[in-house]
């Protein structure tokens, strides 16, 4: 019997002392402060989606109905076989003003062109990384279709201006893409507003990459970090086997919803650069237990929120909305359920999600738009 597995039969007060531990230190990272009472209003999918959005960020090009049909049509044809499959009407928000489907065909073979896709994490990534195991699925799949994905490291606990140099650092350590080769950032959680710092701060990065996609981005930053604090978020350094450092300590002043948004009236954007944005919207049913606190507390400002983020703080400004999900903030991107089964059982009870097939939809996307734009 492997030793995992010995230790899960032999060891029961270990493993329920690293469980506390987790719940301990998932507390820290959400940011939650105080209890809520039930939510002001109830959660709807009758609402159009630009109502989800404040005047300064309605210049979304709408993009949901391709997506769906291109999600659709992955899980369909193989999301029976990959791990958490759900169907396709269940993964995906159908908010009342999305348009008709366009009726394309949905290539589902070899990409037309080389796709890297870096993903930068959000808060205490590094610290629990190891605990889940989260990238090599996702990424062994889309490998499958030609397709490259990778996490970039950067600090879990610092600012997104620190972060910001290191996401410089690590693409221009790069070899610069050449022919049909293009590179892609993803953004999740907070690592969405780290990229944005990085391609307005530094120049040389504007010629590396081709487009940045938010996937439940804290473009807007979330109110969750007004009653909080670095120290609480510093806890997750104590997690069992936790390889991480606290950094500049800024990662909480970063979520500030006032500090990102002076950042966003100051800022514009590289031009050249394609911009997507992927948001998460669930259903009150797929919040996890353990995330049903700040769910509540934010459903006091406003029921369109993953449990982290309000909707309308989840977009890039003149991005291409692809769709809402059907998940809470860590369904997307922190498969516990997959491997800690009393966790997925109890405290993280809503966590699967199939991801193989999102990142495909989300490659896929953005492989046909960029295809489109250079004709």
């Amino acid at each position: 019997m492997p030793n995992r597995e010995r230790l899960d039969l032999v060891r029961p007060a270990t493993r329920c002392r690293q469980i506390v531990a987790m719940a301990c230190s998932a507390v820290a990272f959400l940011l939650i402060v105080g209890c809520a009472g039930k939510p002001l209003l109830e959660y709807s999918t009758d609402t159009p989606a630009m109502a989800l959005l404040p005047i300064s960020k309605a210049g979304l090009i709408d993009g949901r109905a391709r997506f769906r049909e291109i999600f659709c049509a992955i899980s369909a044809a193989r999301g029976p076989e990959l791990p958490d499959h759900r169907p396709c009407v269940d993964a995906l928000v159908k908010l009342s003003d999305e348009g008709r489907p366009t009726g394309r065909p949905v290539t589902l073979g070899a990409g037309s062109i080389s796709l890297t896709f870096l993903l930068v994490p959000g808060v205490g990534w590094d610290c629990v990384e190891h605990y889940l195991d989260a990238n090599q699925p996702s990424a062994n799949h889309v490998a499958n279709f030609g397709y490259t994905m990778k996490i970039l490291d950067v600090e879990p606990l610092s600012s997104s201006a620190r972060n910001a140099e290191l996401i410089r650092d690590a693409v221009m350590a790069m070899p610069a893409p050449a022919g049909e080769e293009r590179l892609v950032l993803l953004g999740y959680s907070k690592g969405a507003p780290d990229i944005l710092e990085a391609i307005t701060a530094y120049p040389e990065l504007e010629s590396r990459i081709t487009a940045v996609v938010s996937t439940a981005g804290a473009i807007g930053g979330s109110p969750l970090a007004n009653t909080s604090s670095q120290d609480r978020a510093n806890l997750l350094v104590s997690f069992p086997g936790a390889d991480c450092v606290t950094g500049d300590a800024g990662a909480v002043e970063s979520l500030k919803p006032a500090v990102r948004r002076q950042w966003l009236a100051t800022h514009s954007l590289p031009k050249s650069i394609h911009y997507y944005s992927l948001a998460t919207y669930p259903a009150p049913e797929r919040i996890s237990y353990l995330l049903q606190a700040s769910y509540d507390k934010l459903s006091q400002i406003d029921p369109h929120n993953d449990s982290q983020l309000i909707v309308h703080d989840q977009f890039i400004p003149g991005s291409v909305l692809m769709g809402f999900l059907n998940a809470d903030h860590w369904a997307i991107a922190v498969p516990i359920s997959r491997t800690h089964k009393i966790m997925s059982s109890t405290l993280v009870n809503k966590n699967d999600f199939p991801r193989e097939v999102l990142l495909e939809a989300m490659l896929r996307f953005v492989e046909e738009d960029l295809s489109d734009s250079a004709d």
